[in-house]
């Protein structure tokens, strides 16, 4: 049995339309609603055919059709329109997300949270791992007589501040002196390669106030580059599921909620392969996640793949544009991280 033109066209309604409606369609609404030239009854047929291919599925309360994970597959792949993004669409992208103070942990909130918005789903963004990142400066800034914030920035925008009791008498003009000597020692080098280091010992041949001053602030130095290292997962959108059908069970939603608020959900996200991923129903792997779709893709920086932003939702989502919003939103991030957050004109 093959899938001819007009199977194809049929189907791409269904889905289509139960996307829009999360009705089960069935085959007079087909004839009158999208105009074939064929009759109720032809209709009727070919959708038994589809049914028989396991491209629909005849829910029990209903006489309509829905569409199964195969054809969501094959629409996805072949089927659907492109959707082109509306003028405020991409405006709205480009204002929340101006990279001009380079953070690269509040820009990737900022991702989440407009993704969320646009798509009206519940969305994520990833900080990368910074196994391969590097530290760019350092600096300390006093707050009061005991008390300074260390703030380090790591090369792919990653900014980390601390607060710190310091115990010994400290002086402004040392703070400086130590972030400078701190960032002319470490600058450049990998995060991992500097928790390896006798930072101390480095500061031994220092001025002996120094050496006490840097005593006070080194380990929690460490410690802060070690927070730095792990991956963070901002979610936005998480009460949007209540606004889905799919979702009207309750404990149906608790589950949902469960599910993307585990570390295995951050697990699954780090170990997707880079670009853009659509995975449908039970091609998870992931026996929780068989009733929903995920789609990530991947934003750079410098040219390399270091995160990942998307959305998890129900199996029927508007797949046409929320791949248009992802994939213009990891463009902005890629050419804004590339031009040091400069934003784009149209």
């Amino acid at each position: 049995m093959n899938l001819n033109e007009r199977k194809l066209q049929i189907l791409q309604a269904i889905v289509s339309d139960f996307i829009r409606s999360a009705e089960p369609i069935g085959s007079r609404t087909l004839s009158r609603k999208y105009g074939m030239g064929i009759s109720p009854a032809t209709i009727r047929n070919e959708m038994a055919d589809l049914e028989e291919m396991g491209f629909l599925t005849h829910p029990y309360t209903s006489a309509g059709r829905v569409p199964s994970t195969k054809a969501y597959r094959l629409y996805v792949d072949a089927l659907m329109e492109r959707y082109e993004l509306t003028k405020d669409e991409r405006s709205q992208i480009r204002k929340q997300l101006n990279l001009k103070t380079l953070e690269l942990d509040r820009t990737m909130e900022h991702a989440a949270k407009i993704l969320s918005e646009l798509t009206s789903l519940t969305s994520f963004a990833m900080t990368p791992s910074q196994q391969e990142d590097f530290l760019k400066y350092v600096n300390i800034i006093s707050v009061d007589a005991d008390t300074v914030v260390l703030v380090m920035v790591s090369e792919s925008g990653k900014v980390s501040n601390t607060t710190l009791k310091i115990k010994v008498p400290y002086k402004e003009e040392q703070l400086e002196l130590l972030a400078k000597v701190m960032t002319y020692n470490y600058k450049g080098r990998k995060l991992t390669d500097i928790l390896t280091m006798d930072i101390i010992r480095n500061f031994e041949s220092d001025m002996e106030a120094m050496s006490k001053l840097a005593e006070s602030i080194m380990p929690r130095f460490m410690n802060t580059l070690e927070n730095m290292l792990d991956t963070e997962l901002h979610l936005d959108g998480l009460m949007n599921i209540f606004a889905i059908p799919e979702y009207n069970d309750i404990e149906k939603a608790k589950l949902f909620l469960e599910m993307v608020n585990k570390k295995d959900f951050t697990d699954i996200l780090i170990n997707r392969d880079n670009g853009v991923i659509i995975t449908i129903g039970d091609e998870n792997t992931e026996e929780i996640m068989r009733d929903c779709s995920l789609i990530t893709a991947t934003y750079e920086i410098d040219g390399k793949p270091v995160g990942k932003l998307g959305v998890i939702g129900p199996i029927r989502m508007e797949y046409n544009h929320v791949t248009s919003v992802i994939e213009y939103m990891t463009e902005h991030l890629n050419d804004a991280f590339l031009t040091g957050g400069e934003e784009d004109e149209e």
